[in-house]
């Protein structure tokens, strides 16, 4: 019996590690995932579980290559970004991958920012607003300086996405859309890695950027089969987007971080812009492309465990409510702010917010959920707006979890009365991304 030629990808989120196979159409054929839980770093710091991951890899793609069903004709992966592991000249991880939530020590960002012209200037410069660890190439900078023993022992510094590539093809690389991603490592006004790599005498061990449609082989032990660079899954999840449509969009793509895409906007950053976490990123062949976040998942997470303690509920009961206009309008006529956010900021986008939420001050869940709902979404409203502003978009397709939020989607459309909100057909959108590049030579 003949095999059904498939791509396969690796999707390794923060929760989720999955791993897709994908029909010569692209139609998802078979698809698993695990979780794992972190280990904590020297600091005692969760850190993402690389070596572990790394053996669930291998094992599930042999067992994939084994089997009677499918035969794997192409391999990528796509991976969270803000993330890099440190190497030792054979590639083997030296150091924890560094939590992008670590506390990065003050008085070594404040030096930072010092020898690289002053904080607000370094993140124009590099369309990076200051996130500490997020902004993932200072985290080089960290371990140089914080950590020198470990420090001394690094050969290559590779983002997520290029490590999950090299355990399978032993070849090191860089990719515009991983390198675009907040990192403060890339200077777009020069299109170029920022100088500050070269004073420090890091960029050395970052390996040479390919194309993000570039393919290499996997080593001859794993099927010697054709496979990609891996792409950050942001910017993989624009991808099907970008093929299918012929008229301008916007994405917004949620999940822990709600991302707001337009790839139609090429203007430069504000400095306003960048205090409400308005970046740029770079595209697979390195084309800037402005996009804003919110942590909206995570908030959403924190929210609804309160509520559920509040009202003693099960898991999953938000799930189960469907948009009422009547409780919407209810909830909208109050002009008093009743959520107390716990990671997001409204008054960074003008907006007001309760000191503390006090769950007492509602008749029931349902009035709870619909008000964090609606203050959420008008934060979400004005982050979407700083991609949208100037440009002639009115579709907004929204992918990710918060895609089959009835509530929260129906809210959007009431506050951007001018656009369409169109839930996404691409739910895997980072992996299907990944493997259209895979494919996008043959």
């Amino acid at each position: 019996m003949s095999r059904t030629p498939v791509t396969a990808v690796f999707d390794i989120g923060k929760t989720n590690k999955k791993f897709f196979l994908f029909d010569e159409n692209l139609k998802e054929v078979y698809h698993t995932y695990t979780r794992m839980e972190a280990i904590p770093d020297e600091d005692g710091f969760p850190s993402e579980p690389i070596l572990p991951m790394r053996d669930w890899m291998l094992e599930t793609f042999k067992n994939a290559l084994a089997s009677t069903e499918f035969e794997i004709k192409k391999l990528n992966f796509s991976g969270h970004g803000a993330s890099f592991v440190h190497t030792d000249e054979t590639g083997e991880p030296v150091t924890p991958l560094y939590d992008y939530l670590k506390p990065f020590p003050e008085d070594l960002l404040e030096r930072f920012y010092t020898e690289n012209g002053g904080k607000m200037s370094f993140c124009q410069q590099t369309s990076s607003p200051p996130l500490a660890m997020l902004n993932s190439g200072l985290q080089i900078y960290f371990l140089k300086y914080a950590k020198p023993e470990k420090f001394k022992n690094v050969k290559h510094c590779l983002h997520l996405p290029q490590y999950l590539s090299l355990i399978f093809t032993g070849q090191m690389v860089s990719d515009y859309t991983s390198i675009g991603c907040h990192t403060g490592l890339w200077d777009f006004s020069k299109m170029d890695y920022h100088e500050w790599l070269k004073r420090e005498g890091i960029e050395p061990l970052l390996p040479p950027i390919l194309p993000g449609n570039s393919l290499l082989q996997t080593k001859s032990e794993l099927g010697s089969i054709p496979c990609g660079i891996g792409v950050h899954d942001s910017s993989g999840a624009l991808l099907p987007y970008l093929e299918q449509e012929k008229q301008p969009f916007a994405l917004l793509s949620t999940g822990t971080w709600a991302i707001s895409i337009n790839p139609f906007n090429k203007t430069p950053l504000t400095e306003s812009e960048l205090y409400q976490d308005c970046l740029q990123f770079l595209s697979i062949s390195g084309e800037p492309i402005k996009i804003s976040r919110l942590f909206i998942g995570e908030e959403h997470k924190y929210q609804v465990e309160q509520m559920y303690s509040h009202w003693n509920l099960p898991l999953g009961t938000y799930k189960k409510l469907q948009f009422d206009r009547s409780i919407y309008q209810r909830v909208a006529d109050s002009k008093v702010k009743k959520i107390g956010f716990h990671y997001l900021k409204p008054q960074d986008y003008g907006l007001e917010k309760a000191d503390s939420s006090d769950w007492n001050q509602f008749s029931d869940f349902t009035e709870a959920y619909y008000t964090f709902i609606h203050e959420l979404t008008d934060i979400q409203v004005a982050s979407l707006s700083l991609v949208l502003n100037d440009t002639q978009v009115n579709r907004v397709f929204v992918d990710g979890g918060f895609n089959a939020n009835s509530i929260f989607l129906e809210m959007l459309r009431i506050k951007l009365p001018g656009k369409e909100i169109i839930p996404s057909d691409f739910p895997n959108g980072s992996a299907l991304g990944a493997a259209m590049l895979v494919n996008m030579l043959s």
